[in-house]
């Protein structure tokens, strides 16, 4: 019997114990779980995250700085400053916190207050988004050019999102002589948004000159521009008119070319991304056309014609000799491919020479076309006709050139 009563009491403290025990795991359960979820909700709800964690200053400093967003009364202000300043007691690298009390010292006009705090901010983090935002305003403000650069380049390295917003400011910027000097010295430095930079104001630019210039002072301090960059500029320089602006980039990327003659005419270069000033192979309907070991080459099926081979020439009117080589062409006159000039403007047809069989002269062919006044943008281009063959048509063309007559 004295065993048993022993026994009662030490039950009842193991139960006490263990329901002691139950209800401390069911609170850090709660409270974990309670603390995840701020954290999970914290961007999309700051209000009730902080509801859920009022404890936490990474989640006080989101609610203080979702107060400052939009058209926000002094009131509202207020409160986003004392909630920032509880969340720096909370967390004192709450860079959040002093962001919000920079905004709204700048709403105020207290310009001196704002640097204070924003100078905190950078030195605390410079992945802050209204950090970098702020520093890129006040050093534009300032007219500081290398500043400014020096943070466009911190922002777009630590955050590469925010190109979207800065790229298109940046490069209507890049129109400015003083800001595109500065931009070649940054992209000199091979940050790792340059190429995507380059590309994209190749591809947006509404100042087409400026971005050539851009890019002929990079090819000049070593700095890469993409082939496929340099093409859109051509291109779109020729498209726009601006032919003496196209001409002057084209031959500052391609050494030795010439405006009073065709280019390449032993096709030396193979290049990914030709431009429209260059020999452009053209792969439609089945058709095989490729710049490789010193000549064009084209396999052509049976029953397909079309463009081979073009290039666009700026030649003023005129009389032109075309002369080249050619092998493997084996054909009746109908079918055999010729050479076309044609009217880029409107696409007129100004002469054709047909090519004669290979077999016929040693290859070699001459011919004379003539441009008229007002077409100042011809295309020369290959053409292939249907062939009745079984085997279509193959060949290669292993130089020509289009020249003025003497």
């Amino acid at each position: 019997m004295h065993s048993l009563g022993g026994s009662a009491p030490r039950l009842a403290r193991k139960m006490t114990t263990r329901w002691a025990l139950a209800t401390v795991a069911a609170v850090l359960g709660y409270a974990s779980v309670t603390f995840s979820l701020a954290q999970t909700i914290m961007s999309q709800n700051p209000t009730i995250a902080h509801q859920l964690a009022p404890y936490d200053g990474r989640i006080t400093a989101r609610l203080a700085s979702s107060l400052t967003v939009g058209e926000v009364s002094e009131a509202m202000r207020f409160r986003a400053d004392r909630l920032a300043r509880l969340a720096l007691r909370q967390e004192p690298t709450a860079v959040t916190a002093v962001s919000t009390l920079g905004i709204n010292a700048e709403t105020r006009g207290d310009k001196k207050t704002a640097r204070r705090f924003f100078r905190y901010a950078f030195a605390l983090s410079r992945r802050d988004l209204a950090t970098q935002l702020w520093d890129i305003e006040d050093t534009v403000a300032r007219g500081d050019v290398s500043g400014t650069l020096r943070h466009y380049d911190i922002a777009l390295r630590t955050r590469q999102t925010l190109s979207k917003l800065l790229y298109p400011i940046l490069g209507s910027a890049s129109t400015n002589p003083a800001i595109r000097d500065a931009l070649v010295r940054t992209l000199a430095t091979k940050p790792r948004w340059g190429d995507s930079f380059i590309s994209y104001i190749s591809r947006n630019s509404s100042d087409l000159t400026s971005i050539a210039q851009l890019f002929v002072d990079l090819q000049r301090a070593r700095v890469p521009v993409p082939a496929g960059a340099q093409t859109r500029v051509v291109n779109s320089l020729v498209t726009a008119g601006q032919l003496d602006e196209a001409w002057r980039y084209y031959a500052s990327i391609r050494s030795g070319a010439t405006r009073a003659r065709s280019r390449d005419q032993r096709f030396t270069t193979y290049l990914e991304a030709p431009s429209l000033l260059d020999w452009v192979p053209i792969n439609d309907g089945g058709i095989v056309a490729s710049v490789q070991d010193g000549a064009f080459n084209f396999i052509v099926p049976a029953s397909v014609g079309g463009a081979l081979l073009q290039q666009v020439q700026l030649f003023p009117s005129g009389t032109y000799r075309i002369v080249g080589l050619s092998s493997g062409i084996d054909d009746e006159e109908s079918a055999r491919p010729y050479w076309k000039l044609q009217c880029r403007n409107d696409n007129r047809e100004l002469g054709r020479l047909v090519l004669p069989n290979s077999a016929q002269a040693n290859g070699h062919f001459a011919g004379t076309l003539n441009i008229p006044a007002g077409c100042p943008v011809q295309t020369l281009i290959l053409m292939a006709r249907p062939n009745a063959k079984v085997s279509g048509l193959a060949g290669r063309i292993e130089r020509v050139m289009l020249e003025p007559a003497r």
